[in-house]
């Protein structure tokens, strides 16, 4: 680490020393996600910002990252919290690197408790919610394993919490082998409604004491769980 972002690191914790509550959103941007699709992401995006700005406390605590997968694995938007958070414009091509992307978003999730470590800033477990509606394409099966393999391991470890959910076209059973939870199938294109529960899931959150225990989460309405 250069000394300019150490630096970096020790005037935004000094300026918002709360306990954070990371959570990577990693999004599919492959080519079947054009169209209504990624339209109704894009719009999600911007309703999950507006709600959790209503939430003084959630938004200095919450950290949000995207990272996509589609014509290539990309760190869109590194961790930040909600009052520094700006929805990208994000547009659909390419494949379906799930793997690659998996990976990505653990990485990230690692370095980002590294700093908390170095900066003595508390915080909850990080979560990875991904949202797909295809399967790995495009990637060995040995990379795929590895990568449910490093889902398995976070989740046993209380490292990550690894949310799957599926758009319509997504492959479940696939998912279900990746996810220790049951991936969730996405009712049409209800994406909205998905970011308002993930929002006010992760208020909950925010606003509970810190630790790696899983608080209670909102009901879902928006999609039901897959066995």
């Amino acid at each position: 680490m250069s000394d300019t972002q150490q630096l970096q690191e020790e005037v935004e914790f000094a300026d918002n020393p709360e306990p954070r509550c990371p959570c990577v959103l990693l999004l599919d941007t492959s080519g079947s996600m054009a169209g209504p699709r990624i339209k109704a992401l894009n719009d999600g995006l911007a309703t999950f910002r507006e709600d959790l700005l209503k939430d003084s406390l959630a938004s200095r605590r919450i950290e949000i990252a995207i990272v996509t997968f589609g014509t290539e694995v990309e760190i869109v938007q590194d961790f930040v919290t909600i009052d520094n958070f700006e929805p990208p414009y994000l547009t659909a091509s390419g494949s379906t690197p799930m793997a690659a992307g998996i990976e990505r978003a653990i990485d990230l999730t690692d370095t980002r408790k590294e700093a908390y470590k170095r900066n003595g800033v508390s915080y909850y477990r990080p979560w990875v919610f991904m949202i797909t509606d295809g399967q790995p394409e495009g990637e060995s099966e040995e990379a795929v394993r590895q990568a449910a393999k490093r889902v398995k391991e976070r989740e046993s470890q209380k490292g990550v919490a690894f949310f799957a959910v599926g758009v319509e076209g997504a492959n479940m059973t696939r998912l279900a082998q990746i996810a220790i939870r049951g991936p969730v199938k996405l009712q049409g294109l209800r994406f909205r409604d998905m970011f308002v529960w993930l929002s006010a899931s992760m208020q909950t959150v925010s606003h509970s004491e810190v630790t790696d225990v899983m608080v209670g989460l909102q009901p879902i309405g928006w999609g039901h769980v897959s066995q």
